[in-house]
């Protein structure tokens, strides 16, 4: 009886993250607003580690049935290769965030190597901002001048800093963590216990982190739509970070 226990105590803090974590990395952001103008109740869906063309059109399709909004933390090594995806998520008025070059652990990777690799990403993130912007008239004159003034979206891989990088990209980036993690990566939870999890521990206000990858895609698959319509029938919007 022990042993179930503790594997769902273990899940659940996985899923939200105690308050102590908040308290290592100072100045990183953990939520969002909790309501909108509208008076609403907000979520804030975010994926990491694409854009992939197995997964993330997918993704914006389901968004878009709900006329949802997200937040896509991209690797520069998938950027290179599928520009065209990351487009159709600006176009649809998804933010774009960046996720490092090559998706490296901060704890395994010399500081100037990441911070090359951040750079990098950066780079390629507003290089394709620029032309969506100009070729692409979905993307309103206001979007554009409110993302032109906006600091860069940065999430970690993992989740994982040290204090030094902390200090070195919060002047120029807005560090984004999460607080309900799916753990929709996870091949060792059942789709439905990965369901459960997520919908126990969101609140308004959360940023809840998905991932358009392969190996997330059967609990993503799953997850994503039923997330989608349980709190749509309770009255949320689903907003992009601004």
């Amino acid at each position: 009886m022990l042993g179930p226990l503790m594997s769902w105590l273990e899940a659940a803090l996985l899923t939200r993250p105690p308050q102590l974590l908040h308290r290592l990395l100072p100045g990183a952001e953990w939520r969002g607003p909790a309501a909108g103008p509208s008076g609403r109740p907000r979520l804030y869906l975010t994926f990491d580690d694409g854009p992939i063309p197995e997964e993330t059109p997918w993704v914006l399709a389901q968004l878009a049935e709900h006329g949802a909004k997200a937040t896509f933390f991209c690797v520069g090594d998938n950027l290179a290769r599928y520009p065209e995806i990351a487009c159709a998520a600006l176009a649809a008025g998804h933010r774009l965030g960046n996720h490092t070059q090559h998706h490296r652990s901060a704890w395994q990777t010399p500081r100037a190597e990441y911070l090359a690799g951040v750079a990098q990403c950066q780079q390629a993130l507003d290089s394709l901002l620029a032309v969506s912007t100009t070729v692409d008239q979905k993307l309103t004159a206001n979007s554009q001048q409110l993302i032109a003034n906006e600091k860069p979206l940065f999430r970690p891989p993992y989740g994982r800093l040290t204090w030094p990088l902390l200090r070195a990209l919060r002047p120029g980036f807005r560090v984004v963590q999460w607080s309900v993690l799916t753990r929709d990566y996870d091949p060792r939870l059942a789709p439905a216990e990965c369901l459960h999890l997520t919908l126990a521990a969101a609140r308004p206000g959360d940023i809840l982190v998905f991932h358009d990858s392969r190996k997330a895609s059967a609990r993503l698959r799953y997850v994503l739509p039923r997330v989608l319509a349980h709190f749509a029938r309770r009255g949320y919007e689903f907003a992009s970070l601004t």
